[in-house]
């Protein structure tokens, strides 16, 4: 919105003519998002506080999160309207990388909101169904893909059912449009609920959010710029460099929504902000077309969803050859997620989620050597 307000006058005002930088505008929205994040969050967390919006902790959890119970919830809110704003203020809405970006974090962020409120609001114990929270995942990632088969980015030379591959330069797969529609939709699905999962420590899905964004804020910079990717070798996306943007408000948002979700957290930000968040990160890899760098950058995020499959499968198939009682017992890890295995190991939480932060910066770090090291 901005950016047209003070295009005109570029010529003639050389304030006006930052606008056409996106690292200025990028710059720009991070703060914006921070501000918006810090004066709407104690009003927020007032309200659901009044509202009873606490936080449902599960009886065979961590013991040390029971003191949590009652903690406001559904503090994804900040996150959404300290991302949305942002990038609609200091974005070109005139560009599809943006406007899908943006459909995909208020997508999300309201199957999310429509789960937490029948929890905790209509106490609803099981909240939204899975099946039909599924549906809503997929229905996002089917229309994506055949939003993107039937309206190719111009100017590419990418295929439109194609991704790109980490370390190797100019090198792509291409897939049968069917197979590629269940790949975008996969990929969405599965980096929301990846989000989701890591949801379970304060601060900890907020942090590694952040790293993420930035991170994604980088490559789509990078991307969108003829001579970075000329010089780096990689593949020319135009009107990438906008994406820049929304990454940074993503970011801007999850370190002024930090502010409140730092141990001891004031508010959780609930399946409201980790869905927005999960959807938002994994739709800005498709339109990047580097899904496999997502496993790159998310590293923690894919090893606390990995660790949930090997923790479900293995008892399962140990419950139907022994027993529930010697599955219990023999269980791979002392509890799934991830981050439990490491509280129930005697990490103290603010321990696990540094750890897990540092974690975090070594895989954005890798996926950063990839632009190198082809």
């Amino acid at each position: 919105m901005l950016f047209w307000l003070l295009w005109p006058y570029a010529r003639h005002n050389d304030l006006a003519n930052l606008v056409s930088y996106i690292s200025f505008r990028a710059g720009a929205a991070v703060v914006t998002a921070l501000v918006i994040a810090f004066a709407v969050g104690p009003f927020i967390v007032r309200r659901l506080t009044a509202l009873k919006v606490g936080q449902i902790v599960r009886a065979d959890g961590p013991a040390t999160h029971l003191g949590k119970r009652g903690t406001p919830t559904m503090g994804g809110l900040i996150i959404i309207l300290a991302t949305v704003v942002p990038t609609v203020l200091w974005a070109r809405l005139d560009n599809r990388f943006v406007l899908v970006a943006l459909l995909a974090t208020v997508w999300m962020g309201a199957i999310g909101f429509v789960d937490d409120y029948l929890k905790i609001v209509q106490r609803r114990p099981r909240g939204l169904v899975a099946k039909y929270k599924m549906a809503g995942q997929v229905t996002f990632g089917l229309a994506l893909g055949f939003l993107l088969l039937a309206f190719p980015w111009s100017g590419t030379v990418l295929p439109p059912a194609s991704t790109t591959v980490p370390f190797y330069k100019y090198v792509f797969v291409v897939m049968w449009p069917a197979v590629y529609v269940l790949f975008v939709t996969f990929v969405v699905a599965g980096s929301s609920n990846a989000v989701n999962l890591t949801d379970g420590l304060d601060g900890l899905a907020a942090g590694l959010s952040a790293i993420a964004a930035i991170t994604f804020a980088a490559f789509a910079y990078l991307f969108g710029r003829v001579d970075a990717s000329e010089y780096l070798k990689v593949f020319y996306l135009p009107g990438a460099g906008e994406l820049a943007i929304f990454c940074a408000s993503l970011m801007g948002a999850c370190i002024g929504f930090l502010w409140f979700n730092a141990h001891p957290a004031e508010v959780f930000m609930g399946d409201t902000g980790s869905l927005a968040i999960g959807g938002a990160l994994g739709t800005v890899a498709i339109l990047l077309k580097a899904e496999f760098l997502l496993v790159i950058i998310g590293g923690v995020f894919v090893a606390e969803t990995v660790s949930v499959m090997i923790q479900t499968g293995v008892f399962k198939l140990r419950a139907r050859r022994h027993g529930r009682e010697y599955a219990k017992e023999h269980r791979v890890f002392r509890m799934a997620p991830l981050h439990h295995h490491f509280e129930q190991k005697g990490w103290h939480e603010s321990t696990v989620v540094t750890r897990f932060y540092i974690l975090g910066i070594l895989c954005a770090l890798l996926a950063l050597a990839t632009l190198k090291i082809r």
